[in-house]
C-alpha cells in the first residue's frame, strides 16, 4: 500500500492552526492577569501573542496551502 502525500502536508497545516491558537490562548491567559507567575509580564506581549497567533492561526495555513500548489 502507498502512503499517501497529502497527510503530512495536512499534518503540518494542522500544527500551523494548534500553534497559532496556542499562542493566543497564552495571550489571553497573561491579559486577565489570573496566574500570580505571570503578573511581572507586561500586557504588551500579551496583545503581541494574541495578534501573531491570529495571524498563525489564519495565514501560515492559506500560505502553506499557496506554496505547495506552486510547486507542482
Amino acid at each position: 500500500m502507498s502512503r499517501d502525500p497529502a497527510v503530512p502536508r495536512f499534518l503540518a497545516l494542522q500544527l500551523a492552526r494548534a500553534g497559532g491558537a496556542g499562542f493566543a490562548l497564552f495571550g489571553v491567559v497573561i491579559l486577565s492577569h489570573g496566574q500570580p507567575a505571570l503578573a511581572a509580564v507586561p500586557d504588551v506581549l500579551g496583545d503581541a501573542l494574541i495578534v501573531g497567533g491570529a495571524a498563525l492561526f489564519f495565514a501560515l495555513p492559506l500560505w502553506l496551502a499557496r506554496r505547495w500548489k506552486a510547486r507542482r
